[in-house]
């Protein structure tokens, strides 16, 4: 069975069930404006039981995908008519309307709602409880179709031509059908065959890039696991968890060296976290050294709000007093650890 996770990772997965609407009233009754086909980002945010920050941070991250599933700005007539109906406060200038499946887009990508992981959980069940279709074999009926046209053309023919050959009758029946049916058909199969072939192939770099997401969810709770961890897998991890905690625009930058940081990523209220990752044998130390080369990248060349120095190894006494005069947050293997078993780092909330 499919994971939920995978709705968050594949737009492929999400456009084959974005009509199956239902599945938000089966999770939990999604109120209406008047006009029983919009909801507001309030609605929504209500609906998910998240904050409006959330949804609108969501909608800048995907807006392209929602809008084609029906997200738009509320026109100026309507935001004065939802003014009117107290749908919306008086002193709003900009509405976005959701649609019911513009709702369920939102419900395959919001992380941090237990609601939509309901619905997508719900989602996934109904497809594969759903009773598979038979497959039409083509050239059967192709050649079924051909005998059937064959039969009545020779006995058309035949009744007209009484002194003809059968065997020129048939061969001349053959070819015409052949160059008016089958050949068509088949130049038609072989353009999409580079279709289906390019499409194949993007299938399976999703199917690739969702098996390391889960990967990744199975290493949550496991040093283990992260030790095993090659640096770019580390990395990986870490921006997931990232992910998971709240974090917006997620971005593995791969630094060189000690140099460049690893993950940048915001909190949900603007503020810009620059994160460097340390995947190094357990029996390592992080010093006073690695911490100096950080505090002036993270601070000078990024302007970190929020500095994380990531490592699975412990730090020295000196690289922990260095790193707390900085206000960079040393996450050393015991608070990896933690973080890693589902406690939230308390640096990454979304309030100033």
């Amino acid at each position: 069975m499919v994971h939920e996770v995978a709705l968050l990772e594949s737009r492929t997965l999400r456009d084959s069930v974005a009509k199956r609407t239902e599945a938000l009233d089966k999770v939990k009754a999604l109120s209406l404006l008047p006009d029983g086909a919009h909801v507001t980002t309030q609605m929504v945010a209500k609906y998910f039981e998240v904050l409006e920050t959330a949804v609108y941070s969501m909608v800048s991250d995907h807006r392209e995908e929602l809008e084609a599933n029906g997200y738009r700005l509320a026109t100026r007539e309507e935001v004065t008519a939802l003014k009117a109906g107290a749908s919306v406060d008086r002193y709003t200038s900009k509405v976005g309307l959701f649609t019911r499946r513009t709702v369920l887009n939102v419900a395959m990508l919001l992380r941090d709602s237990v609601v939509a992981r309901q619905v997508r959980t719900h989602l996934l069940d109904t497809e594969e409880s759903r009773p598979s279709q038979p497959v039409d074999n083509f050239v059967h009926r192709l050649s079924s179709l051909l005998d059937e046209h064959i039969t009545e053309v020779l006995d058309r023919r035949m009744a007209t031509h009484a002194d003809a050959h059968v065997a020129e009758i048939a061969e001349d029946i053959c070819r015409t059908a052949i160059g008016h049916a089958v050949v068509p058909l088949l130049n038609t199969a072989v353009r999409n065959d580079g279709e289906h072939r390019d499409r194949i192939q993007a299938l399976e770099g999703e199917v690739t890039h969702l098996r390391r997401v889960l990967r990744e969810r199975e290493a949550a709770g496991s040093m283990g696991a992260l030790d095993a961890m090659n640096p770019r897998q580390f990395e990986q991890h870490i921006a997931w968890l990232c992910r998971r905690d709240g974090c917006d625009r997620v971005t593995v930058t791969g630094g060189h060296g000690d140099t460049g940081a690893d993950i940048v990523a915001y909190t949900l209220d603007g503020r810009r976290i620059v994160v460097q990752c340390k995947s190094r044998n357990p029996g390592s130390v992080i010093a006073s050294g690695d911490v100096q080369q950080f505090i002036g990248m993270a601070r000078l060349e990024y302007n970190a709000d929020i500095a994380l120095l990531v490592a699975t190894c412990p730090f020295t006494r000196d690289a922990l007093l260095l790193a707390a005069r900085h206000d960079v947050t040393a996450v050393h293997q015991g608070l990896l650890e933690a973080w890693n078993n589902g406690a939230r780092l308390q640096v990454l909330n979304t309030a100033p």
